[in-house]
């Protein structure tokens, strides 16, 4: 059987080629994956960036940790606590104490990242001046970088201020350097102290403070804003890539499966003559297999070598984009030219060396189990009408897939649509249970899409609907890729564009204020601004600070909520919250809004939890909120937004007393803030300014889960459709026999190609239409209801991407049978 499999690749090798196309690239995918995440476990720390000339940073406690039964349970606090005032007294007898700040600076024209920093931290980067000297004025800055000289008068949202130096630029911010006395007027609150003292004085000085760190050599990095970002950053890479990895398999699974099917429909009259020749239905059977084998082994040495050059390539472009931290590579020891020292980096070539033999006989195992059953009679059958495109086997599986995704897509909960992974891997049940089921509706499909045209003057219309309703099994193989690219347009684009009006309606229903004012840093308004804006005529004001609470679930899980404090009165005047139970103006300091996600959520009932910085309450719940989905956290009144440290005021939102005037109003509000600068903003603008839309690495990792659909969509659609063109050169021949031109038979070529393609376009928006309707269901279920959004336009570039590869494939061969005088029929 062997030696049959590769004579027959020899001289098949044009209907091989896709699936060895499509299974090269699945495996260098899978290799750039793999050699991504071998290369994220070896990632090293980002190195102390700020602090990184410091002897020691004190910082105060940043993370909540809580006992359990199986241990102890942390979490980021949302405000981290200060040092005690006795504890930094003491620290100051020890040696020299520097307090740190740091807050946002807006310059117009400069930066948007400015922050600014007192000046005496500077010398811990250290940060070198360049021109100038240090400012000795309330009213003197040092700025980092050469977007600005000395002498300049800046206007900042801090007041306006003169630089009366610079420093070399450090790569990692933007500083703004004040004296230190300014500094501390305009973050009065320090987090951490540079301390130039003995560290094993320090540690026992500060021993009795709970959650406070003593920072030395590397681990002066946690001092940094972000320490984590890097690792974030990785995580997020290793998820889009392994994202990608899974949609290359299963697409891959499906080009293959595809192709094997037709080339055994193809073959129907070789098996019959093999069958003739005293060849049993296993050997049949194995010969399919030995071919699908020889095939994906190939593909995988290919791919891996393919993979392995590929994947630095790929990490620079990640890095260039911003997906990943600047010093993340691929090491050069992990080149398949180095594969004799490249033992760490050895397990990523074997996994996807491994799969391409397993997908390609995973993609071939159906069609080998068609060809066993293939008659000896089967080699004088000269009709090409398939009289039974769907087995038993075939009806099962395609109706079991369809039920499970529909019992999964109709139980799923909003969390689980709300995961990238999720609703990136759901549509593919459907996607395979529809392309099994499609021979079902391809007959009755193209009869109903070749209506009119059959109805024309001439037999152009009537050949094209023939030809397609009786060769169901081409039609359906040809259909499946096209299928597989609108059904992920649609659900991925349309996922997501579904999702973000709910979130947008939901934003829309909550806001019942007429006007929003928003700082422009990201430290919020000051005690000041605030009494300002409350002072303007004709306005309701309702000051709110966001925050986090925490909460123990199930006595093992430490939750993290996003929350709003506000006053209880001001906020009934300018939101509508939806509320389950309860009421917004029974809030007050001993209770809490929570929502129905919590595990307890009932009126009356007392929940522990942790403020912001985490300070432990018991509340009572005065209210509870819809889950919507998932955005509807909870309220606390300011007396609880971070206890003792309170929060800083982020949104103002300003509700019209009877009879005012709201451009007035407006007016009075932008007066308030003078050069403090803000923005004043209508409710409209400022829901359509805030309204979610598609982060950047979501929107980076559906293009190139799309990028890989539309590939192999390409060439697996040119594949099969090659192999049924050359696959009819005595039809071409009986119709120039016929009397058709050149011409026609052309243009029926390419209109039969274009059916092609709106049967996998209707059978994919059919995918796209039922995945997006059980989301609207499930959002509707969670009090969030939306409208279901179809990508129309990137739809429509689908469609048009697969017709013309459709028309292009079937069209050029067949002008070269034609141009090369097709044989006549015998």
């Amino acid at each position: 059987m062997l030696s049959v499999a590769l004579r027959t690749l020899r001289a098949r090798w044009t209907g091989f080629a896709g699936s060895f196309v499509a299974l090269a690239l699945g495996v260098a995918l899978l290799t750039v994956t793999g050699l991504a995440l071998a290369a994220t476990l070896d990632a090293p720390d980002r190195a102390p960036e700020r602090f990184a000339a410091a002897p020691l940073v004190v910082r105060g406690a940043d993370t909540l940790r809580v006992a359990t039964p199986i241990g102890d349970r942390t979490q980021p606090l949302a405000e981290p606590r200060a040092l005690p005032a006795t504890a930094v007294a003491a620290l100051r007898r020890l040696g020299r104490v520097t307090p740190d700040r740091s807050f946002a600076v807006r310059v117009p024209g400069g930066p948007g990242d400015l922050v600014g920093h007192p000046w005496s931290v500077a010398a811990f980067a250290p940060y070198e001046v360049v021109s100038g000297r240090a400012p000795r004025t309330a009213e003197e800055v040092v700025v980092g970088g050469s977007w600005t000289r000395p002498g300049r008068r800046l206007r900042t949202d801090r007041g306006s201020v003169t630089v009366v130096g610079t420093v070399a630029g450090r790569g990692f911010e933007h500083a703004v350097f004040y004296t230190d006395a300014r500094a501390a007027r305009l973050a009065p609150r320090s987090t951490q102290l540079v301390v130039d003292a003995d560290v094993t004085a320090v540690r026992n000085a500060v021993r009795d403070v709970p959650g406070v760190r003593v920072l030395t050599g590397d681990g002066r990095r946690y001092a940094d804003p972000d320490p984590g970002r890097d690792r974030a950053a990785l995580t997020a890479l290793n998820a889009l890539f392994g994202t990608a990895g899974g949609v290359t398999g299963f697409v891959s699974v499906f080009v293959v499966a595809s192709t094997f099917a037709f080339a055994v429909a193809q073959r129907r009259r070789e098996f019959g003559l093999l069958r003739t020749a005293g060849a049993t239905p296993g050997q049949l059977r194995r010969t399919v297999l030995a071919e699908a084998l020889l095939v994906g082994v190939v593909a995988s040495a290919a791919g891996c070598v393919l993979g392995g050059y590929g994947a630095p390539v790929l990490v620079r472009r990640t890095v260039d984009g911003g997906l990943a931290p600047a010093w993340f590579r691929i090491p050069d020891q992990a080149l398949p030219h180095e594969w004799p020292s490249a033992w760490p980096y050895a397990w990523p070539y074997c996994a996807a060396f491994a799969t391409g033999p397993l997908v390609a006989l995973c993609g071939a195992l159906a069609a080998s189990w068609r060809a066993g059953r293939t008659g000896p009679l089967a080699a004088l059958r000269e009709a090409d009408v398939d009289n039974r495109p769907m087995t038993r086997s075939r009806w099962a599986i395609g109706t079991g897939l369809l039920l499970t995704a529909a019992v999964l897509l109709f139980l799923g909960t909003t969390g689980d649509l709300l995961h990238r992974k999720t609703y990136v891997t759901r549509p593919m049940l459907l996607i395979t249970g529809v392309a099994l089921l499609a021979p079902v509706v391809v007959r009755p499909l193209t009869r109903l899409l070749t209506w009119a045209p059959a109805r024309l003057p001439g037999a152009g219309g009537l050949l094209v609907r023939e030809h397609a309703a009786a060769a169901v099994r081409h039609t359906a193989a040809a259909a499946a890729p096209v299928l597989v690219t609108v059904a992920l347009t649609g659900s991925l684009l349309g996922t997501t564009a579904t999702l973000n009006a709910a979130r947008a309606a939901e934003v829309r229903d909550r806001t019942a204020a007429d006007f929003v004012v928003t700082p422009p840093g990201g430290d919020g308004f000051d005690a000041e601004t605030v009494r300002a804006l409350r002072a303007v005529p004709g306005a309701e004001v309702s000051a709110s600070a966001g925050s986090a609470v925490y909460v123990l679930e199930d006595g093992v899980a430490l939750i993290r909520s996003g929350a709003r404090a506000a006053d209880p009165a001001a906020l009934a005047a300018t939101a509508r919250l939806p509320l389950a139970a309860g009421r917004t103006a029974d809030l007050d300091d001993g209770s809490i809004i929570v929502n129905e996600e919590w595990a307890r959520h009932t009126v009356g009932e007392r929940v522990r939890v942790w403020l912001g910085d985490g300070t432990e309450r018991t509340l009572r719940i005065a209210a509870v909120l819809r889950t919507g989905t998932g955005d509807n956290g909870v309220y606390v009144t300011p007396a609880n937004a971070a206890g003792a440290a309170g929060a800083a005021v982020d949104r103002v939102d300003v509700a019209l007393r009877d009879g005012a005037d709201p451009a007035a109003v407006a007016a009075g509000l932008r007066a308030a803030l003078g050069e403090r600068g803000g923005r004043v903003r209508t409710a409209d603008r400022w829901i359509a300014a805030v309204s979610p839309g598609t982060d950047r690495t979501t929107r980076l990792g559906f293009l190139l889960v799309l990028g890989i659909a539309l590939l192999y969509t390409g060439i697996s659609l040119v594949n099969t459709v090659v192999m049924a063109t050359a696959d009819r050169t005595r039809e071409l021949a009986l119709l120039r026999l016929a009397g058709a031109t050149r011409g026609q038979a052309l243009r029926l070529v390419g209109a039969e190609a274009l059916t092609v393609v709106a049967v996998g376009a209707l059978l994919g928006l059919l995918v796209a239409g039922l995945d997006l309707a059980g989301i609207a269901a499930a959002l509707r279920l969670q009090s969030a209801p939306a409208p279901v959004r179809l990508p129309w336009p990137a739809l429509g570039a689908a469609v048009t991407a697969c017709a013309l590869l459709a028309v292009t494939a079937a069209v050029v061969p067949a002008a070269r049978t034609l141009r090369r005088g097709a044989p006549a029929p015998g």
